[in-house]
């Protein structure tokens, strides 16, 4: 069994909102209720999250959209390259949530409970 954690960050990479999915489902699945009543000036994403309407919902939201396009793409968006490089905030985040041991190995059988864990591991991650 496998879990996907989806996060929505501030500037400073501090977590907004987290979404728990099976690891079977693509990123961009879950995309529209991770972003959904955010207020952000724009939205950077990695080439996961590259789809025309998820685009077309941050922009009528007025959010900018900072997401590389696909290499497959027919059409290619322009992004800008200088913002996308504060995408590793999230990263980092990622990286202190693998922190807490429980996060990183999985324990509990049950999303609720895992999610739980992992939101209060974001609290701990707020606090410091």
């Amino acid at each position: 069994m496998s879990t996907k954690i989806h996060a929505a960050t501030e500037a400073l990479g501090l977590p907004v909102r987290l979404i728990g999915t099976p690891g079977q489902h693509n990123d961009i699945a879950f995309a529209h209720d991770l972003v959904d009543g955010i207020k952000a000036g724009c939205a950077i994403a990695d080439k996961g999250y590259d789809a025309d309407h998820l685009a077309d919902r941050l922009a009528e939201a007025e959010i900018g959209v900072v997401i590389p396009p696909k290499r497959n793409r027919r059409v290619l968006r322009t992004y800008d390259a200088e913002l996308y490089e504060e995408r590793n905030r999230i990263e980092r985040f990622f990286n202190k949530l693998k922190q807490f041991r429980r996060v990183a190995t999985r324990y509990d059988k049950l999303l609720a409970n895992f999610m739980g864990f992992v939101k209060l591991a974001a609290i701990a991650i707020w606090l410091k």
